[in-house]
């Protein structure tokens, strides 16, 4: 199958899919089903060690596209997302995300989700999405049992955005290396992988996840949240509106 704004290639028990969307890689609903058909391709692939995330220019992903935060297409935004990260759950071999540049919003999320993360030390990772007056659900809901509760407030209740190596601290990150020698970590990394019993890969990832298991009811009451509260106030369509137009939100508090 050829993607319009993703690479995937197969070769040596490892999978590489790199996102494609000059200049920042923002993630589309058109790039969310791409990329659940990759991983639907890739579901079925025999002897996968490793599937390496990463994305080609000047960054992984600034995130999802803001104005499909906005009216009648939010509803089709969330589900296609979330889909993308039950394929990837469901996906029974490790995940390495590789971070140069930023990840953001949605794309911190995608980096995050993996089982791996390895960063260029001049990468910047976060959640901004409180600026523009909503919330990140995958990040609130996922994402405190892996970081910490008191982490991942201070990322998605201040939007703040991170150095590398402060998020490698906070948990977000399993390794910084400076940027020219990121390639060689996420090899070296990979040859630990390719090492291994594919199918101990496998089946210890089931186990793992299994454990997780109830990632999936809590992205649920927060897609709800995010869905059937949120996006009836006027500061969710004001701050996006603002992202847009370029100019400061004028909140109203409801």
């Amino acid at each position: 199958m050829s993607y319009q704004y993703l690479h995937l290639t197969v070769a040596d028990g490892v999978a590489r899919l790199t996102l494609d969307r000059p200049p920042l890689n923002v993630i589309t609903i058109a790039v969310m089903r791409e990329l659940q058909a990759a991983l639907d391709a890739l579901a079925t692939e025999p002897g996968l060690h490793a599937l390496v995330f990463a994305g080609a220019g000047r960054a992984f992903s600034a995130g999802v596209d803001v104005g499909e935060h906005l009216g009648a297409t939010h509803t089709a935004m969330l589900a296609e997302f979330h889909a993308v990260f039950e394929r990837l759950a469901a996906l029974a071999v490790p995940t390495v995300a590789v971070v140069h540049g930023r990840a953001l919003g949605g794309g911190c999320e995608l980096a995050a989700f993996c089982d791996f993360v390895l960063a260029a030390d001049t990468a910047e990772l976060g959640f901004p999405e409180i600026r523009l007056g909503v919330f990140p659900p995958v990040a609130a809901a996922v994402l405190p049992p892996w970081l910490g509760a008191r982490a991942l407030l201070r990322l998605v209740l201040t939007g703040e955005v991170i150095s590398a190596a402060e998020a490698e601290r906070l948990g977000l990150v399993t390794r910084v290396v400076p940027a020219a020698e990121l390639e060689a970590a996420t090899d070296a990394l990979l040859g630990r992988l390719r090492g291994l019993s594919a199918a101990a890969l496998r089946a210890t990832r089931r186990a793992m996840w299994a454990a997780e298991g109830g990632w999936r009811a809590r992205l649920a009451r927060a897609e709800a949240i995010y869905r059937e509260e949120l996006m009836a106030t006027h500061d969710a369509t004001e701050g996006l509106t603002a992202f847009l137009e370029k100019r400061q939100p004028v909140w109203q508090d409801a």
